[in-house]
């Protein structure tokens, strides 16, 4: 079947890759198999359902693909059938950056597969229960809308393994089910909470008569209120959590947030009669996002209740003692039926398992799932990503480093700013700038100057007010959970913050100057204390009436273009000596002025991207302006309806290129935002809260599943300049500019293949690797970001395989059209060819699929000639590094040739100078052609040997001819054994083993070519010390050649046999 070049294939071509870092993101839902003890899973509030098989060593995404939203809100194997497993999509543990989810989804493999059951619309999902026997029994806890009224909440149950569902409790509109419980006892008692509350973008409200506690006795058929029962709190209610006993009947346990009576309950009577146990405040702080009791499966007086800490009492809920965790903000908590030692624990961290009941956990530092919401990139090479981390601080990640692995160690903590903006001085890549409410002290607007030298941390908010317990009306100025920061695009020393005014200074914040009045509504009913009726919450991430998005012009000092957070968008050309509202007149109030972007191309177009999903209305909102914003068009057509949209980006390298990243994932436009198509490839479905283009890379900050990168753009060009021609066929794309980067010294030192648990020296990294079928290297990282490929990234689209006798050769040449190297198809019948024959030609060889394929050049000349089955002298298996300069690749197809030009550029980082690297090249291609005079003569010397034992043995008893071939092969096994480990012995362990010439010679190779220098002159030394002990074993080979194997013949011919050739 013939393929056409469109697109989509192009951008299915550009692959991304993840970065980092390895340090978790919230986990709200946890879980354990309940017969394997190595197996575990958790769900990332924003980056799907992750498994372990080896008792969190190293975690993987199991639903990528397959699962249309990011966020987990509850999990649950079925303990009679534990391949069948049920996910409740959407966290309950609705902050100010809660992902909605679609519903439940369930795998009856293990987590292999996974297929939507429904309930799309209930959106937030705290708890499924599965039957004790019964897999298909299930029941769920739907929260319902965070944002706004809807008929989808309650508890939903299945008889038929999600098949249908029927809706068993309903309250209202207003309150939905957060949490549930089967008693273990008697799975036909079941317990539920149902939670009235909602969000907008300004308030929490948490409680209202909808909020209580309800029981069923036949399995959720009919249910009775029992928070009205005597013992149990009487005042206005909000959220509560419930656990049953599975080891003494009719106890329950109940953590409540009721107005003056919030406090940890017991029932020993189903719920009849109530007491209360504590009212430790340490188990009841902010109620709304903690309020999770778990009742020990094996002691009776033993109950866990978690919060900022994870508590555990043995008295039956009177006392407690914290048990320290990973990581802080506790939400589930998973313990063994069986063995109480066993347990997993879901915080803002990440997931961390216990065998021996809290008193150790394993890391969270292996978890590739951290939000981020907002990013920079400075100008190092290779370039690092800076971010703002939820729950955690703000970080610094390399784009790429040596050993191909981006560790946790490679990763840098700059400053402590979980929730801001992030930005790097542009002359002075150790001056970062971070917004750091809610992780750092200096009251409101917090907003660090970190000096990465010292790592000290200066603050200079601009108005360092404390508002703790108080609305943010009260305050000089408002700055709200995340407030830009900016540097001027003219001037690397202005520096611009934004509260419900901009400000600039010129001084590093040592002083800040207004330039700009109050650009927001200012509504006053709207900056109150938020977290009523019950409990306050004043963190600050409701902050409101705020300028949340803030850009000056790259064209013009002076023009500057501010968004608020209540939906207002102005522009001054002056310096911020005037501004005008310029707010898109069909944006609908209160919207959420996420990104103020400047078109790269022209200084009068802008665009603004909204959203409003915090008033329930999850619709994308996108303007573009081309007169500074005196009118706007909407630019929303083809991202869906319910796809809200956060960041907007023009591509300053292809005018007319534009991306935008949404709640579900990343889009593209083509023609300025006309027209928009989703760009998938191998992109996780996560929410992309940022992005930026550095050089000929797309990198995207996403708020659950860490930094990603789009390496090489240009290949996206291109595609495009090929998709213009019609009938587009065959094409062979340009490379990037490709960088000639030595690996770390000790980078291939481990298996090819395999588990590998180490890439270097010194650098731990979990990483599966395996050869594909056409013999090239592929990896997967497991507990480490992925470093950029390494060589020159070819590119090629054919619309159909080529048939079997089809010549195919992809050619390397300089750039006067030398031939440097080629590679070709796999031979026919590879697989089934002996080791010794496989040795010769190990691969790579070209992917020739229909469609778009992918070969990596590891800009290496070819290595020395081999020697069959012979693994010794493995550093000349390939030849050195070519030379910055200007390459060819061309490609052939039958008749069909294309050719391409390519830069391959120095390490930025090494200073040698060309000179110095040409003389270090030509030293490795006289060692490498040394060692190939050795291979071929040991070739030659080893087919004279097996014609000689051949003709000794067809001569029988003939003396002179035995005698003569004796001699011979007596010298040309010393000759053997001086160039090569003789034979067929297998390379064990080289300390055991006395190196011949061929090792010793390459064992030179890596003392001349490890870096990028001039060699030593001792380097030069050793070459020529053992050139001249393996030219004389040469010379000597030819002696016996010329001599013994001359005599040998004269005696064969004498015997009138036939003579050996040598």
């Amino acid at each position: 079947m013939s393929h056409s070049l469109t697109i989509d294939t192009v951008l299915d071509a550009v692959r991304f890759r993840c970065i980092g870092p390895t340090r978790g993101g919230r986990v709200v839902a946890v879980a354990g198999h309940p017969c394997n003890p190595a197996e575990f899973y958790f769900g990332a509030v924003a980056g799907g359902v992750w498994k372990t098989e080896d008792a969190g060593t190293t975690w993987r995404c199991i639903t990528d693909g397959q699962l249309k939203t990011a966020s987990v809100g509850a999990l649950c194997v079925s303990d009679s059938h534990p391949n069948v497993i049920y996910v409740g999509m959407g966290e309950t543990t609705i902050r100010t950056d809660v992902s909605y989810g679609d519903g439940v989804y369930k795998s009856t493999d293990g987590g292999r597969t996974w297929k939507h059951l429904g309930l799309a619309d209930t959106r937030h999902i705290g708890r499924v229960r599965v039957h004790p026997t019964n897999p298909d029994l299930v029941y769920v806890a739907a929260l319902g809308h965070a944002f706004g009224p809807n008929e989808e909440r309650g508890v939903y149950r299945s008889k038929d393994g999600g098949a249908t569902w029927e809706k068993v409790l309903y309250v209202s509109d207003k309150a939905g089910a957060v949490d549930l419980c089967l008693d273990p006892q008697n799975p036909d008692i079941l317990y539920a909470s149902i939670w009235q509350v909602y969000r907008t973008f300004w308030e929490l409200s948490s409680g209202g008569p909808g909020s209580g506690l309800w029981r069923s006795r036949d399995g959720g058929d009919t249910w009775e209120r029992i928070s009205d029962n005597k013992g149990f709190p009487q005042t206005l209610k909000g959220k509560i959590g419930v656990a049953a006993s599975p080891v003494k009947a009719g106890r329950v346990w109940a953590i409540v947030e009721a107005k003056d009576a919030s406090g940890l309950y017991r029932s020993e009577d189903f719920g009849a009669t109530w007491e209360r146990m504590t009212d430790n405040p340490d188990l009841l702080a902010r109620p709304w996002y903690y309020m999770h009791v778990y009742a020990d499966p094996q002691d009776e007086d033993t109950v866990y209740v978690l919060n900022l800490g994870m508590h555990k009492s043995t008295d039956g809920g009177k006392t407690f003692t914290e048990i320290p965790t990973p990581h802080g903000d506790n939400h589930d908590l998973w313990i063994d039926p069986r063995n109480n030692r066993r347990m997993i624990e879901g915080n803002d961290g990440g997931a961390c398992i216990s065998f021996n009941g809290g008193e150790s956990f394993s890391t969270i530092y292996n978890q590739m799932t951290a939000q981020f919401y907002h990013m920079d990139i400075d100008n190092e090479f290779p370039y690092r990503v800076y971010g703002t981390q939820q729950d955690n601080s703000s970080i610094c990640v390399p784009s790429d480093t040596l050993s191909g692995a981006i560790t946790w160690a490679d990763c840098e903590v700059v400053g402590t700013g979980e929730s801001g903006y992030i930005v790097v001085k542009p002359d002075d890549v150790n001056t970062v700038y971070v917004g750091a409410v809610g992780s750092s002290p200096g009251g409101q607007g917090a907003l660090q100057k970190v000096d990465r030298v010292s790592g000290q941390i200066q603050l200079v908010n601009v108005w360092p007010e404390d508002l703790h317990g108080r609305g943010v009306g009260e305050a000089k100025i408002r700055f709200p959970w995340t407030f830009p920061i900016a540097f001027s695009p003219h001037d690397p020393n202005v520096l611009y913050t934004c509260g419900n005014q901009v400000f600039r200074s010129t001084n590093g914040g040592h002083s800040w100057e207004a330039i700009s009045p109050d650009l927001t509504r200012a509504d006053m009913s709207k900056l109150g204390p938020s977290g009523g009726p019950i409990t306050l919450d004043t963190s600050g991430a409701e902050h409101y009436a705020t300028i949340y998005a803030f850009c000056e012009s790259p064209h013009e000092p002076g023009v500057f273009m501010a968004g608020s957070d209540d939906g207002l968008v102005h522009i001054s050309r002056d310096g911020g000596a005037s501004w005008q509202n310029v707010t898109p007149p069909d944006l609908p109030e209160w919207s959420y002025i996420r990104t103020v972007e400047p078109s790269p191309f022209d200084p009068a177009t802008w665009y603004v991207a909204a959203t409003r999903y915090k008033l329930d209305d999850p619709a994308p909102y996108l303007y573009k302006t081309t007169d500074y914003g005196a009118t706007w068009r909407a630019i929303t057509d083809g991202i869906p309806a319910n796809d809200y949209v956060r960041v907007i980006r023009c591509d300053p390298n292809r005018q007319g290129v534009l991306y935008v990243g949404t709640e579900l994932g990343l889009y593209i436009s083509f023609d300025d935002g006309a027209s928009w198509r989703r760009w998938r490839s191998n992109l996780p479905v996560a929410p992309i809260y940022d992005m930026k283009i550095k050089n000929e890379d797309l990198v995207l900050a996403t708020h659950g599943r860490g930094f990603w990168i789009g390496d090489n753009l240009t290949l996206l060009y291109q595609g495009l300049d090929a998709v213009e021609k019609e009938n587009a066929g065959m094409t062979l794309f340009a490379p990037r500019r490709t960088y000639r980067i030595l690996p770390d010294l000790f980078a291939d030192w481990m298996p090819a293949e395999g588990k590998i648990y180490s890439i270097g020296l010194g650098s731990g990294a979990t990483i599966l690797a395996r050869k594909t079928e056409t013999g090239q290297l592929e990896r997967t990282f497991l507990d480490a970001g992925e470093g950029a490929p390494r060589g020159a990234v070819i590119d090629y689209f054919l619309p159909e395989a080529p048939a079997a006798e089809t010549p195919v050769l992809l050619e390397i040449l300089d750039e006067h059209g030398a031939l440097l190297r080629s590679y070709g198809r796999k031979p026919a019948g590879y697989d089934q060819w002996d080791d010794k024959r496989k040795s010769l030609d190990p691969g790579p060889w070209l992917p020739l699929n229909a469609g778009m394929n992918r070969f990596v050049w590891n800009l290496r000349l070819p290595g020395a000639t081999k020697v069959p089955g012979n693994k010794t002298a493995a550093a000349a298996n390939e030849g050195p590094f070519v030379l910055p300069g200007r390459y060819q690749v061309r490609l052939r197809v039958g008749d069909w040739v294309q050719t391409q030009t390519f830069e391959v550029v120095n390490d930025p980082r090494v200073r040698t100078s060309m000179a110095d690297l040409q003389e270090q090249f030509a030293l490795l291609l006289r060692i490498r052609d040394k060692i190939s005079a050795i291979h071929e003569a040991v070739n030659r010397l080893r087919n004279v040997r097996e014609q000689v034992e051949l003709w000794r043995k067809r001569a029988g008893d003939h003396p002179t001819i035995d005698a003569a071939a004796t001699a011979l092969l007596e010298k040309l096994a010393s000759i053997e054994d001086a160039l090569i480990l003789p034979g067929d012995q297998k390379v064990t362990y080289s300390l055991i083993i006395r190196s011949r010439l061929n090792e010793a010679l390459a064992s030179v190779i890596p003392i001349v070519g490890s870096a990028d220098a001039r060699p030593t002159e001792q380097a030069y030394a050793i070459v020529e010390h053992y050139s001249a002990q393996i030219d004389a074993q040469l010379a000597a080979l030819e002696a016996v050649f010329s001599e013994d194997l001359a005599k040998l013949n004269r005696a064969i011919q004498e015997a009138n046999l036939a003579p050996i050739e040598g």
